[in-house]
């Protein structure tokens, strides 16, 4: 028997120890911003607004470890695995913010959910064969075939009230109805540090700091938040200045955090584990040519691209790439092999290409709510006029995007995103962009279909050793490269400006930061001052 048994002592020592360190506040609001739609429902969420709710109103069986690689328990006290099989003991005394108390068939009813709704990152859950309460207190899960990072993946499922999602039950097929979609909506029904108490997807979501909380909460942490969407940079600007905001979202342009830096605002910054992506329609002529992809991508100026993130001296938004994997993750190029330039390789791609450039016009498009994505297009079309293609740039909000990318008829010829391995593991980062099952979503807009690339993720996910995982994603790296259905602009470097009352470590101190994308906005290791 292979058994691997993990305890919640140290995650609790890391945490009491945090807490320790910050002062006492009275009653205090944080206010921050993000891009709207803020959605709530924890088994439909997946960009940066879903995450920091996601992370504050729930809770789930591991965390990333902070400071370092790894995970340790949340709410499992502990699990053991035996081949595919993962048995877990929860903490005891959990109880949701109803006052239901947390068992194992709450962590039963979760993965059911997840998996029936088919959403969010319901993929990573598909290979669970059985899942079993085998007592209040444990629960064994057993998959269909080996799957390396399963408890990485568990970071993305959280646990819900069952009793009280099987009260509020909404219309839909089937003896579960809509498993509770429209009351999970509004919302929140886990056992996190904080509960909404107000939620409008478009406005505002305020929540509450939870009495109940199992884990000692930071003695300054906010009492209330008030998490805003879709505030114009220049409205953030002017609230941040005054004392009227405490956290800007990440898409600020980089002149506006510069001023708001030499006006006395702090920069915080989350690296996570991904990058900028411009994304090619890979069924759409011209580029359903892979010469016609390769000469975009080295005609692409991924050095002035980079010197558009630069916000200080010390800072930028975005790191040199070397290739379709981000620098640091499984399979990636060294750090001094960045791409570059090549405008003769353009032309040679474009000269094996059957379409010519006069013939097609190129839809580039860049999200509303992300402003600082004109100026990469701008630079697109620039740099493709140089191979003969004319382009139109059109802006287009990030719910309007998310539709049009549902359908390779309606998907730009060239997109824009942000994304990252929403587990931290390049499974989360790369499957749902590349794999052929995936397309139709925001993270996918190439609508690639390659079976060498499916062959690749699948090994990456299921090798038994860092090693093959390794030479697997090593491999996939040089394939994506190859079939150039991707420009790899930067590797990404999230920043923030935040008012100097706020302390946060997790966004500040590499000792403390968690390596995932959102999970940095754990509002209850957060010190706001008075």
């Amino acid at each position: 028997m292979n058994r691997v048994v993990k305890t919640a002592s140290a995650a609790l020592l890391a945490t009491t120890m945090l807490t320790a360190a910050l002062p006492a506040a009275a009653q205090t609001v944080l206010r921050l911003d993000e891009v709207p739609v803020g959605e709530l429902d924890p088994a439909k969420a997946t960009d940066n607004a879903d995450s920091i709710l996601m992370f504050n109103a729930y809770d789930t069986l591991v965390l990333p470890a902070q400071g370092g690689p790894g995970h340790v328990p949340h709410l499992a006290e502990s699990w053991e695995i035996d081949g595919n099989t993962f048995t877990f003991t929860l903490r005891d005394g959990v109880t949701f913010h109803s006052g239901n108390p947390m068992t194992a068939e709450d962590v039963v009813f979760s993965i059911e959910r997840t998996r029936a709704l088919g959403q969010g990152f319901a993929f990573l859950f598909t290979i669970v064969e059985s899942v079993e309460a085998v007592d209040t207190r444990t629960v064994r899960i057993t998959l269909s075939e080996p799957y390396t990072p399963f408890i990485a993946s568990l970071v993305r499922l959280p646990i819900v009230d069952r009793q009280a999602v099987m009260a509020n039950l909404g219309p839909g097929d089937g003896e579960m109805g809509d498993w509770g979609a429209a009351y999970l909506s509004g919302m929140s029904a886990g056992t996190g540090a904080y509960r909404v108490v107000a939620h409008n997807p478009q406005d505002e979501t305020v929540l509450e700091r939870n009495p109940d909380y199992f884990l000692p909460i930071a003695q300054g942490a906010p009492d209330r938040v008030r998490l805003r969407y879709g505030l114009e940079a220049a409205t953030v600007r002017t609230l941040l200045t005054r004392g009227e905001h405490d956290i800007t979202s990440q898409w600020l342009p980089p002149e506006v955090l510069r001023a708001l830096a030499n006006g006395g605002a702090q920069i915080l910054s989350e690296s996570g584990t991904g990058a900028f992506y411009i994304k090619l329609n890979t069924t759409k002529p011209p580029l359903d040519d892979v010469n016609c992809r390769r000469a975009l991508a080295a005609a692409y100026d991924y050095e002035t691209g980079l010197r558009i993130t630069q916000v200080t001296d010390d800072w930028a938004q975005g790191r040199p790439s070397t290739g379709a994997i981000p620098v640091g993750m499984f399979g990636s190029n060294p750090a001094e092999e960045t791409l570059s330039r090549d405008m003769d390789a353009a032309r040679d791609h474009l000269a094996a290409c059957r379409y010519d450039p006069a013939d097609h016009t190129l839809e580039i498009s860049w999200i509303a709510e992300v402003p600082i994505e004109e100026r990469f297009a701008l630079l697109m079309q620039a740099n493709f006029a140089e191979l003969g293609f004319d382009s139109e740039i059109v802006r287009v909000p990030w719910a309007l995007f998310t539709e049009r990318v549902s359908s390779p008829e309606t998907t730009p010829h060239i997109s824009q995103i942000f994304s990252n391995a929403q587990t931290g593991d390049p499974d989360t980062l790369l499957y749902p962009m590349y794999h052929s099952s995936t397309h139709g979503t925001w993270q996918s807009p190439e609508h690639l279909d390659d079976a060498e690339v499916d062959r690749l993720l699948v090994e990456g996910r299921t090798a038994a050793t860092p090693e093959a995982r390794e030479a697997a994603y090593a491999a996939l790296n040089d394939r994506l490269m190859e079939v150039a259905a991707t420009i790899y602009a930067f590797d990404r470097n999230s920043l923030f400006a935040a008012n100097p009352r706020v302390t946060a470590p997790a966004l500040s101190d590499p000792a403390y930061a968690f390596g995932l994308d959102g999970m940095g906005f754990s509002f209850r290791l957060m010190d706001i001052a008075e």
